[in-house]
Parts: C-alpha cells; structure tokens; sequence
C-alpha cells in the first residue's frame, strides 16, 4: 500500500531477512510441520469424518510463521482469530459487524505486536523482529518511528502470510480432490507440482479483489480514472477472462498458468516462495500419505469478496 520512496525502505529491509538463507531455514519447518499435521490428521480420520481446514490448512501457515517470528505456540489460535476478523476491513462493501470485529481485531494486534517489539527491543536474539530493529536504527534515528516501521513489518507479515496461505493449501487439496483423474495423474508425475499450485492460484486465488488509488488522471480502456480515484481491480475475474484463458472455467493442471495472485512489478509478493514451500510440502505429503482421501461434505466459504477463505473442509479415508 506504499510508494517509493517509503515502500523501497521498508521492502528492503523486509528483503534483508526474508532472503534465500532464511528460506533454507524456514523450510525446514515447513516440512516438520507438514509431518506432525499429517500424523494428527491421519489418526482423527481414523475415527472418520474430519475438517481439513482445520486440521491442517488452518495450522500449516500458523505455526510456519509463528517459529519464525519467535511467537509462544498458546499465542497461534488468537493469531488466527484475529487475522480471520482483520481482513473484514478488505471488503468491498463490509457491513457494519464485520467492520466492527474488524477494528477490534486490528487493535488487539496493534497491542500484540507494539508488545512484542518492546519486548524484543529490551531482549534482543536471532529473530526477524530483533533484526528489523536493528536495521530500521541504522536507517531511522527516530527510535518511535523504527519501532512503528517494525511492528508494521511484523504485523503484515502475519496478515500477509496466514489468510492467504491457508485458503492456498485448503483450496489446493479440495480442487484436487474434486478432480480425481488429475490427481491420480499428480501422482505419478509428481514433478509437476509447480505447475498445479499455479493453477489453483489462478482458478480460485486467496484474493479476488484489490484496491489501487489514482495516482494522476489515467485511462484505463476507453475509461478516465482521475487522480486520486479508487479502483477495485477484480483479480478473480481477471483469472477467468476467455480472451486470456482456454476453457478458463476448468480447473486444469496440464496447462501451464500465469495469473497476479503474487501481484507484480515492484509489489511482487515478498511471501510468494514461502507459500509455494508450503503448498509443495503438502501436497506432496498428501498425495503420499493418503491415497484414499476423499470430500465427504459441502465446503463452506467464510462470507467475504476480496480475501477467499475455505472455512470447512469434510474429508474422509477410504
């Protein structure tokens, strides 16, 4: 939501410790959770039906993030309560209980994470928070200014990185589990997972609907956008143009899609390796451990435009 030069600071110093080496680290624990996740969720559906969303799309992003922010483990269910109700503000046309839990969701997390940079600040160790501020010292000798540069980091990473990740591993397993050739062919041509997740994130991706403010009179099309107007640009709709895509309302992992899930330009999402490990990691653990998965109830969306959440997910084993 920022321009240059206020967006370049706080990209790069976001880039500084989301790079390639943190990355390595990180998909470690992508990987280890995906395991632990799976066991749990292979022995419930022992017991028969379960939700995946909650077992596993709701948790996967959680507890990536959550280690590689430091935070406790006890703190994960109120992340995503909050970051389920912040989102509202999002909408194009919220109502007013959504904007309600929606505020108060945001200022619960701004209590949160002011919190957990001063704390940080006194105590500082190895994790992105304590390396923010040192960057943001180096770069800005007004210590409340760094210290409100780091708790925005911080809070959009979680934002950025939960929503929509959990609606990508969701929405992955329920499209391929509603596409039963396709699956059975992933898995003997599992090489072709990159593939897949653009597909998904081209068919249904996590947002529908951005929100770009004029910055000098445009045209777009035969249409005049004054300065300083806001556009709805519907990315969902976009996904599904028959000019762009064949067949564009089939879900079809033989093609090979470019979509604006990650946006672009210098707003590329800095998160998008990280949702792909992600998705990667279960997908792979999915299609080896449990051959015999299959929908066993209505999904249930979350009602709202801009952000897509699968909020249930039934499954059974065969």
């Amino acid at each position: 939501m920022l321009n240059p030069p206020d967006h370049t600071r706080m990209r790069n110093s976001a880039k500084r410790v989301l790079d390639r080496k943190s990355l390595e680290i990180i998909s470690n624990s992508v990987d280890r959770n995906t395991d632990l996740l799976l066991d749990r969720l292979t022995e419930e559906l022992r017991d028969g039906e379960v939700d995946f969303c909650r077992l596993v799309g709701e948790e996967l992003p959680v507890a990536v993030i959550g280690e590689w922010l430091r935070l406790p483990p006890d703190d994960y269910p109120l992340m995503r309560e909050l970051t389920h109700d912040q989102v509202f503000t999002q909408e194009l046309f919220p109502s007013p209980s959504q904007l309600t839990l929606s505020d108060s969701a945001t200022a619960r997390l701004r209590e949160y994470f002011t919190a957990l940079v001063r704390e940080r600040r006194r105590n500082p160790g190895d994790d992105p928070v304590s390396a923010w501020i040192r960057t943001w010292d180096e770069m800005e000798p007004d210590r409340a200014a760094a210290d409100e540069a780091v708790y925005s980091l911080a809070l959009f990473v979680v934002l950025a990185g939960l929503e929509t990740t959990s609606h990508l591993l969701s929405t992955s397993v329920r499209l391929l589990l509603e596409h039963p050739l396709q699956l059975e062919w992933l898995r003997t041509y599992p090489e072709h997972l990159p593939n897949v997740i653009d597909e998904v994130l081209r068919y249904d991706p996590p947002i529908h609907m951005i929100s770009r403010i004029a910055p000098a009179d445009t045209v777009l099309g035969d249409v005049l956008v004054r300065k300083d107007e806001m556009v709805q640009l519907l990315i969902g709709a976009a996904h599904h143009d028959p000019e762009k895509y064949d067949s564009a309302e089939m879900f079809n992992i033989h093609r090979r899609a470019s979509h604006l899930s990650f946006g672009g330009g210098i707003h590329y999402c800095l998160g998008a390796p990280l949702a792909r490990l992600e998705a990667t990691s279960l997908l792979t653990g999915v299609l080896r451990r449990l051959p015999g998965l299959r929908i066993s109830g209505t999904p249930v969306w979350a009602p709202r435009v801009a952000f897509r959440r699968l909020a249930e997910l039934k499954v059974v084993q065969d």
